[in-house]
């Protein structure tokens, strides 16, 4: 029997996981880098330890860290959560070597699907279908997509649509693989662009016992990552889910599997699937799953750890479930990342009530925590279940519109706008979804942008009015002035009175002001009555209403000379690492060549020359750290 458990992990998973254990009565252990000394996993585990430094590198990778900490705690088991060490088999070894019990399945088969090209070789002999090309790809293979072979999460991996160009993306895929995962050994296989993203999950005992435990579609990714998942997978004749079924119980007997683990499958247009991987852990997505059967797949996994047989047959489906990761980024700007402080992370209630059928909502932070710059960018996971798929869809987005989310940018926008679009609730899934609608997911809404300036401006006056002391009054005939960047870059100013008449806005004349004060302001907009609330957090205004949520910076009325940088200043746009350069200064270069890559929450991101011009300074060199705003480079535009 487990009587202690360590998490071997940080955030979201970490947490799920404590939970299950609370109600089995488990104590817990939990890890932690000092970035995460505060962190919600730290404070709702019966211990921690402290794994020194920030970087994964030095703190949730160290695998000897770990187990010590295990054995210091007085741990007698170990669960690795997803993502770190979890499909690590030295690890897993490591762990039973120390006379642990090791949550997920035997080092051997971590290590028989740790490569994807040795898995497509045991799963084509398992008579499991793959994808693969010849060791000399032809024009008749392509489009073709280059993958690491090791590690996952999107990473080393690029598309090709010319043979000209599959040998810098076999060195641009080898290099973020090695740097990655420490392995540079990439390969082929056929891109399927309108292909879909369908997986098994899957549960198997000592015992012999191999269940199919439903399936999920996950076709809605980006950058090859998923950002929309959910179950069942919807439109599969039962003939085809069956046979997918069957192949992901062949495909885990074949290596001897135990415990949780995902077969994943690319379904293409003519109803014919392919193996693509096996991840030999619990899923981020594993709530749809839960929500749909009515398991708790933790505490299978520790039933399975502890030498419990499964049940013969996995429980019926029920109704349908929907998975959003709320991810810190800006889909509008090529996904790029985002750091800072969450303020405010809260679903509007009901929705705090239900647990795993309504809508639920697992979180790694917490209000007042720090997004930084080493860990992944998914802040949260929101999933909705309802006896229909556009029920689902509809919980899950409503939910989604209606919280208040006060901090970076996040992909809440798009993640709404997907759930409601016509293709979505059609059923018209692949992989290239988000890239096909991305205009229409990303485009931003100006009108929206104006009226939560002129709110910010009511409820900034509001404030300062019951700031005053009494007796005070402003110069009636002197308009008032406030000035806001939004998220986009774009800037407003608003320009009001008010008068015995009422508001008088520039551009807002069907605008009345009903009622303001500091966080919240009503107005009637062409007749209708909206309320709108607002927060603020210094100079970060942030207005909530029934168009959306808008983010909004105050700006002072006269900016500070000192802060302008030069013309032609490339700055980064976010904190991370520089990780390769590929010009020098003296280059010519042409607007969107790369100039270099910053590594920031585990992706690389390629920073681009804005402009034709003379690359006249580089100011970073592979390995410095850069805040945001930090010069990169400095371009002289061309004549």
């Amino acid at each position: 029997m487990i009587t202690r458990l360590l998490v071997a992990n940080r955030g979201e998973i970490a947490r799920r996981i404590f939970r299950t254990c609370r109600e089995l009565g488990i104590a817990t252990v939990a890890v932690h880098s000092d970035p995460d000394a505060g962190a919600p996993h730290v404070r709702e585990a019966d211990t921690a330890v402290r794994l020194p430094g920030a970087a994964p590198g030095d703190t949730y990778l160290r695998a000897d860290l770990i187990v010590r900490a295990a054995l210091d705690a007085g741990a007698d088991a170990v669960h690795p959560g997803y993502g770190f060490l979890s499909e690590n088999a030295e690890f897993a070894r490591a762990v039973v070597d120390a006379g642990l019990t090791w949550i997920g399945p035997p080092a051997e088969a971590i290590a028989a699907m740790g490569s994807k090209t040795e898995a497509k070789r045991l799963m084509a002999a398992a008579g499991v279908p793959v994808l693969s090309v010849g060791p000399e790809p032809t024009e008749a293979d392509l489009p073709l997509l280059v993958k690491a072979a090791a590690g996952g999460g999107g990473r080393g991996m690029r598309v090709v649509h010319a043979l000209a160009d599959l040998p810098e993306a076999l060195t641009a895929a080898r290099a973020e693989a090695a740097h990655a995962f420490g392995s540079d050994e990439v390969f082929c296989e056929p891109y399927l662009p309108s292909g879909r993203h369908v997986e098994v999950q899957l549960m198997a005992d000592r015992h012999g016992t191999v269940l199919a435990v439903g399936d999920r579609d996950c076709s809605l990714q980006r950058r090859h990552q998923k950002v929309i998942e959910e179950a069942p997978a919807p439109g599969l004749p039962e003939e085809l889910r069956t046979e997918l079924h069957a192949a992901a119980v062949a495909a885990a007997r074949a290596i001897g599997y135990e415990g949780a683990g995902t077969a994943e499958f690319l379904l293409a247009p003519d109803g014919r699937f392919f193996f693509l991987e096996m991840n030999t852990r619990l899923q981020v997505e594993h709530p749809v799953t839960e929500a749909v059967t009515g398991l708790d797949l933790v505490a299978l996994q520790l039933a399975v750890a502890e030498g419990e047989k499964l049940p013969d047959l996995a429980p019926a489906t029920v109704g349908c479930a929907i998975e959003a990761r709320l991810y810190a980024e800006d889909p509008a700007r090529d996904w790029q990342p985002a750091t800072g402080t969450l303020h405010r992370l809260e679903l509007a209630a009901p929705y705090q009530e239900f647990e795993g059928r309504g809508v639920r909502l697992d979180a790694g932070i917490e209000d007042g925590g720090e997004i930084t710059v080493h860990y992944d960018a998914m802040l949260a996971k929101v999933i909705a279940w309802a006896p229909t798929r556009a029920a689902a869809a509809r919980r899950l987005a409503d939910a989604l519109s209606r919280a208040r989310i006060h901090g970076p940018a996040t992909n809440r926008d798009l993640l709404v706008r997907s759930l409601r679009h016509p293709a979505f609730l059609a059923e018209r899934l692949h992989t290239g979804f988000l890239t096909e609608h991305g205009g229409e997911l990303t485009a931003p809404d100006s009108g929206s942008t104006e009226l939560a300036a002129l709110v910010a401006a009511l409820a900034d006056a509001a404030g300062r009015r019951t700031a005053l002391p009494s007796g005070w009054r402003n110069l009636p005939s002197q308009p008032q002035v406030k000035r806001y960047r939004a998220a986009d870059g774009g800037e407003s100013e608003v320009r009001y009175r008010l008068t015995r008449d009422g508001l008088l806005a520039d551009g807002h004349s069907g605008t009345v002001l009903v009622a303001a004060a500091p966080e919240e302001v009503t107005l009637l907009v062409d007749g209708l009555r909206q309320t709108f609330r607002v927060a603020a957090y210094g100079a970060e205004v942030y207005v909530d209403g029934p168009r959306g949520a808008v983010a909004l910076t105050a700006l002072e009325r006269f900016p500070d000379p000192a802060a302008q940088v030069a013309p032609g200043s490339l700055l980064a746009p976010m904190p991370g690492t520089v990780v390769r350069i590929a010009a020098k200064a003296g280059d010519s270069v042409t607007a969107g060549q790369p100039l270099l890559w910053l590594e920031a929450m585990k992706m690389e991101h390629r920073i681009t020359a804005p402009a034709d011009g003379l690359l006249t300074t580089l100011h970073v060199t592979p390995g410095d750290q850069v805040t945001p705003g930090a010069v990169l480079a400095v371009i002289e535009p061309a004549a």
